[in-house]
């Protein structure tokens, strides 16, 4: 029969270094990478299930890989995926995942991070591991890049590397408060990114100056209010009532605090009202964000509600489908290469549109069925 796999993913992995040393490679590294992420696609977790996966499918397997010395082992999938450079490999996924999804002159580029909670290790007191992911909404949801990180309380650090790999030339990146830091907005200035980014108390008397500038200066004037520069929105859903205010604040002189951002200009402030039914106070909130754009603040107002869709579309998916919080891998490289196979497996998963089912559906779906499994591993387009 043809070779669709090949034509999808030898293309793009071809220069991936095998990490074993020569007299270990008779398993072939493609074999290795497809069975890894055919294990992903069908629900199965770990390297056992991966090994489970090349016995019970080899002779389905063998029609279009090459098999010369049988299914590997469950300690030999751990081994290569411990030993995979996670940043070439990464450049891989991203080359193949551009090849599905093109991204678009102005398209929005999520930064947003995650903790793998199960992966600590008690025996060498090593912490859980951190993934800082870039999720495209006008990509159909897709993750376009990762990169590990030190701690999810500050996740800058490893900002340049993922610029570095991602192709954000044109593009609006936004992130939360883990990204406000005058050094991880550096690099994506450097390649043109137009970026929206949110404080909390990581810059104290900045966020406080502006605050303390909303309310006595704009507050007050809510009544001359436009369009351009204030959005007003009600909702009444999960049983609690909230009124939002977003704010554009562009005299940006009269905000000193402002000044180790350069040629900064636009700040928002998001002004909440929120009551329960059954809870009497009302409670109050203000949040600050900066960006280097200039747009109303109705258009802000889509930039960060399609920045905070990645918290349910993309890592609730990832827990509840892929159960990734779950997962105990945690040697070397293998957390990040184990967390890049499942956002590779997700974001095959939601380009395959022949069935209308959801994401733990098509899983299933892809572990019965040989065809569809086949189907997602080799979709090119």
């Amino acid at each position: 029969m043809a070779d669709p796999v090949n034509a999808s993913i030898v293309e793009h992995f071809r220069t991936r270094e095998d990490p074993r040393m020569a007299r270990t490679k008779k398993p072939l590294l493609l074999a290795i990478l497809v069975i890894a992420l055919g294990t992903r696609l069908s629900g199965g977790e770990g390297f056992q299930a991966m090994a489970l996966l090349g016995q019970s499918k080899r002779a389905w397997l063998q029609t279009f890989l090459a098999w010369p010395h049988g299914s590997p082992s469950h300690d030999t999938f751990g081994r290569v995926v411990a030993r995979l450079h996670p940043q070439r490999f990464q450049e891989c996924v991203l080359a193949w995942t551009q090849a599905v999804a093109q991204r678009t002159q102005g398209a929005l580029i999520s930064l947003d991070g995650k903790t793998v909670q199960a992966s600590f290790d008690r025996a060498t007191a090593s912490s859980p591991w951190h993934m800082l992911s870039a999720w495209c909404a006008e990509s159909g949801g897709l993750v376009v890049g990762q990169s590990k990180t030190a701690s999810q309380a500050n996740a800058s650090p490893a900002m340049p590397d993922l610029f570095h790999v991602l192709a954000i030339t044109g593009c609006r990146v936004t992130s939360d408060a883990m990204g406000g830091q005058t050094a991880s907005a550096r690099p994506s200035r450097d390649q043109g990114g137009a970026d929206l980014w949110a404080w909390k108390g990581n810059h104290k008397k900045a966020d406080t100056a502006v605050k303390h500038h909303f309310h006595q200066h704009l507050a007050p004037q809510l009544a001359g209010r436009t369009a351009a520069n204030c959005f007003a929105a009600f909702d009444a859903s999960h049983g609690r009532t909230v009124r939002r205010r977003v704010w554009t604040i562009t005299d940006i002189a009269a905000l000193p605090a402002l000044a180790p951002w350069p040629s900064l200009p636009s700040v928002m402030v998001v002004a909440t009202l929120r009551r329960a039914p059954q809870q009497a106070p009302v409670t109050s909130d203000d949040r600050v964000s900066i960006s280097r754009l200039v747009r109303s603040a109705t258009a802000f107002v889509t930039m960060i509600r399609q920045h905070w869709d990645s918290e349910q579309k993309l890592h609730g998916s990832l827990d509840v489908t892929c159960h990734e919080d779950r997962c105990r891998i945690r040697q070397d490289h293998a957390p990040e290469n184990g967390t890049a196979a499942r956002h590779i497996a997700r974001n095959r998963l939601r380009q395959e549109h022949s069935h209308r089912m959801s994401l733990r559906q098509k899983r299933l779906f892809c572990g019965l069925d040989e065809h569809s499994l086949l189907m997602v591993l080799s979709r090119a387009t």
